[in-house]
This record gives structure tokens, sequence and C-alpha cells, in this order.
């Protein structure tokens, strides 16, 4: 399948609308060293297409974690889940900040299969969130 290319102006209203932070962790564009995806909440190869509604900014590592993702089995209710949606749904109503380790804690069922489906703790970024908090 041959992905669509999502026009210059379109990604620029997503990243603005994104406040250019990564939808999944919040990284701030600006503070790492690569270029932020425009990703696909539902994926092409779930039937999800390349309008504005099913499309948002995400750092590489997120939505390389996510992939074809769209659901994920929540630990503490053993129910099957969808992924937190960042253009329809509240972040801080889903996950919060633990200030002192610079770790993303999953508050409902929604957060806490999206922090371990696309490792929003990861050794990596929690790296960087720590040199960022500096």
């Amino acid at each position: 399948m041959t992905r669509p290319t999502i026009p210059t102006k379109l990604r620029e209203l997503i990243a603005i609308e994104a406040g250019r932070r990564c939808g999944y962790c919040r990284a701030p564009e600006e503070l790492t060293t690569s270029r932020f995806h425009i990703e696909h909440i539902i994926p092409l190869s779930s039937g999800g297409d390349s309008e504005r509604d099913n499309l948002w900014l995400a750092c590489p590592l997120c939505n390389g974690f996510k992939a074809a993702q769209t659901h994920g089995i929540d630990t503490e209710t053993g129910q099957r889940v969808a992924l937190f949606n960042p253009r329809t749904q509240n972040w801080s109503e889903h996950f919060s900040w633990s200030d002192d380790k610079c770790l993303i804690v999953g508050l409902s069922p929604t957060g806490r299969v999206t922090v371990r489906a696309l490792k929003l703790n990861n050794d990596q970024i929690v790296r960087a969130r720590r040199r960022w908090a500096a």
C-alpha cells in the first residue's frame, strides 16, 4: 500500500493544533533532534484515512512503538481498551507526571494501556525528560 502524502498545509495545521508536542508523551518538538511524524490515530492498515480528524503529531519513538496498534489489555481490569486518542481525549484525564522520576503515569485504563503499548517510560525518553526538566 502506498502511503498518502500529507499536504504541507495540513501538516502545519496539525502541528499547531498539537502545540508542536507529541500527542502521547508530550515531548516538545523543539527540544528534539528529529522532525515529528503526522501519525494516523486509526492506522491505514485498520481502515483509517489521512483526513485531519484521524491525524495527530507524534514523536518518532511513540509513533514507532504505536505502529498499527489501536487497543491493548489493561493489566488492572483485564479488559481490552482503546489506546489514547490525542485528538479527542484530554491528556490530563488519562495521564499524570511523576515529577521526581520524569515518568508518565496512566490514571485510567486507557492511560495504562497507552503507557505500556507505546513504552512511554522507555529509558531513552526518560533520560531526555530529565535533561529537559534540568
